[in-house]
């Protein structure tokens, strides 16, 4: 038979019984509770869970994330701790607590009263981006009438050359706007996160750490650079989130072994 374990999702600064409901990682309805300890001031927030490794799966990682989101409706400062990690018993998690003690403490600190917010820019109509780009760039422009003109000698070595011209330009073009963006939300944010673009339309890619008394400020820039990019950007803004992107705390070097 396997052992029942600990699963832990996030880190807070309590030592005090709390009960988030069976929402357990699983499926299993298992109660989501805190195990503090007494002397520090803070507890981890967990689920029984089997000692083995966790399925990683859509359903059990969106169950994590909802887990601390929940936790977030309470307090104030979440530290969440990376997906699958899972300790042997209680006493485990009250010996990384007091061993991690000043590491958790200062974190508790940075991230209080703190949350993360997403946007992601995408462009409306390729087509008027490329235009763009072959106008600003006159060695691209130049290359692409050339092959207008001479189709049938163009080298396939040369329109491949001409590609990446047009690649290296997209990303500068990417990067210039993303900045224009970032630059008209900088005072409403506190830290900031570029991940990377997954296609051509997406230029931005972005996670910002705010404090929740700016939120309503940084919602309304949002609602200003919609109006201002009518027609040729569509955001994705997502939030408030767990600071995911700031903090992602590892307990053990692989998520779910000791």
């Amino acid at each position: 038979m396997v052992k029942e374990g600990k699963y832990i999702y996030c880190i807070i600064g309590t030592n005090q019984d709390r009960y988030f409901g069976s929402i357990g990682v699983g499926g299993k309805g298992d109660e989501v509770l805190t195990i503090g300890y007494d002397d520090l001031g803070m507890g981890m927030v967990v689920s029984n869970h089997p000692l083995t490794q966790i399925d990683v799966n859509r359903e059990n990682m969106l169950a994590h994330e909802k887990v601390i989101e929940k936790v977030m409706e309470e307090f104030d400062s979440v530290l969440p701790v990376r997906y699958g990690t899972i300790a042997s018993n209680a006493d485990e998690i009250r010996n990384l607590l007091d061993r991690r003690y000043r590491e958790f403490k200062n974190l508790l600190r940075d991230m209080n009263h703190k949350i993360e917010l997403g946007v992601k820019g995408l462009w409306e109509n390729m087509d008027i981006v490329f235009k763009e780009i072959i106008e600003e760039n006159k060695k691209i422009k130049k290359a692409k009438e050339e092959i207008k003109n001479l189709e049938e000698k163009i080298s396939i070595q040369s329109k491949i050359e001409i590609g990446k011209m047009v690649d290296d330009a997209l990303q500068k073009k990417k990067e210039k706007e993303t900045q224009c963006i970032i630059d008209v939300l900088q005072k409403a944010y506190v830290d900031i996160k570029r991940n990377k673009t997954v296609s051509d339309e997406m230029f931005m890619n972005a996670s910002f750490l705010v404090d929740r008394g700016r939120e309503k400020e940084f919602d309304n820039i949002m609602d200003d650079l919609n109006e201002e990019y009518k027609n040729r950007v569509k955001f994705k803004y997502t939030g408030p989130l767990p600071v995911f992107n700031f903090t992602n705390i590892v307990i053990y070097p692989e998520a779910w072994e000791k």
